[in-house]
């Protein structure tokens, strides 16, 4: 993605899925607006993974640190490598010399965000939860704009800088096959009457959702087929003959076409995730990740989105064999209250309003 008229932009965000495929979403919009794409994340991580991927983007590698709000040894040096992130970061906004900075969130992009401050650029991040996180706070006091998923995130942000944008979804995904699915997942003939669950524990994948998802299998695949997106390492080879049970580490390309054969969905609640299953308009049983292992943000997500009518949340510690079965039942019997929710609710993609922050806030000259 290059082009004569110097319309560069830096994208920066990592650390999940969830702030690595909203940037992506944008992707086709700044190539029909002939922007050239630079793009700045770790080594060796899931940005690094998925972007390389995508021909024409160039791929910066920066150092960072996590911020954490609890005691650990790492609290000591992982400032420093913020600060070489900081000092890598000027020296490409040095090099790339982009007019604008789209941050997704995550560790990575505070390094990023903050030599943009020291290079005067400016820079239009995303919060797509429900209450920002902490790198993100930290990172909006640089900042020109915050665009937001969720309108009540609007009262946690300065109102000289917030803007509700909704979350920018990915095109492609509106453009799915279900009968490429069935060839794709090799679904036996004597099981296609059968509704099909697709079950995911996010990019890391859950390990939680995992066991007790397997542990339910022989209740659950007397109804319906199961499509299970475990997380890398995590496929169990002892269950790779079970007729109704499809098991996959990772799926991306042909996740658009699952969407479209899957009659409920199981999932995390991220907040890429959650509405991308809203614009699909795909009931849904969210599975945040509860307060031991998280700042409690998926669990506000699920709250609100179950508030609109679109989800049935299950907490972690309610959640058993038992309860999981239930839930599946529950929302498979009434998914059409579900839909009907999420049609009139009409959540399209943010990517168009996002444009039009980016373009209003370039750096002239």
């Amino acid at each position: 993605m290059t082009n004569s008229n110097n319309k560069t932009i830096i994208l920066t965000g990592g650390g999940t899925a969830g702030h690595v495929m909203p940037n992506i979403a944008l992707l086709p919009h700044l190539e029909r607006e002939n922007f050239t794409v630079h793009y700045v994340g770790q080594k060796n991580s899931i940005e690094e993974k998925l972007i390389t991927q995508i021909e024409g983007i160039v791929f910066h590698k920066v150092s960072s640190g996590k911020l954490r709000r609890y005691f650990a040894l790492k609290n000591f040096s992982d400032p420093f490598k913020v600060l070489y992130g900081t000092v890598q970061s000027v020296a490409i906004i040095n090099k790339v010399k982009p007019k604008i900075i789209f941050s997704k969130g995550g560790f990575v992009a505070l390094p990023v965000t903050l030599g943009a401050r020291i290079k005067h650029v400016p820079v239009v991040l995303h919060e797509s939860d429900f209450t920002p996180g902490l790198a993100n706070k930290i990172a909006m006091r640089f900042c020109k704009k915050v665009c937001v998923s969720f309108e009540e995130t609007l009262k946690y942000i300065d109102k000289d800088k917030g803007v509700y944008t909704g979350s920018p979804i990915r095109d492609d995904l509106l453009t799915g096959n279900a009968k490429a699915a069935v060839k794709y997942l090799d679904i036996p003939a004597n099981r296609m009457d059968k509704p099909n669950v697709l079950v995911m524990g996010g990019s890391l994948g859950s390990l939680f959702i995992n066991e007790t998802l397997r542990e339910s299998l022989d209740t659950l695949l007397r109804k319906y087929n199961i499509i299970h997106i475990c997380g890398k390492g995590h496929i169990d080879q002892s269950l790779a003959h079970k007729k109704g049970y499809m098991q996959y580490e990772y799926i991306n390309e042909q996740l658009k076409d699952i969407f479209a054969l899957a009659d409920i969905v199981v999932s995390r609640a991220g907040a890429n995730s959650i509405f991308e299953l809203a614009s699909l308009c795909k009931p849904n049983i969210l599975i945040p990740l509860p307060m031991t292992a998280s700042r409690g943000d998926q669990i506000l997500n699920a709250k609100n989105f179950e508030k609109r009518g679109f989800s049935d949340m299950l907490l972690q510690e309610d959640m058993t064999r038992e309860t999981l079965v239930e839930h599946i039942n529950n929302l498979y019997e009434n998914r059409n209250k579900y839909i009907e929710n999420m049609k009139r609710a009409n959540l399209k993609s943010g990517a168009d309003n996002i444009m039009k922050i980016i373009n209003d806030n370039m750096k002239q000259g």
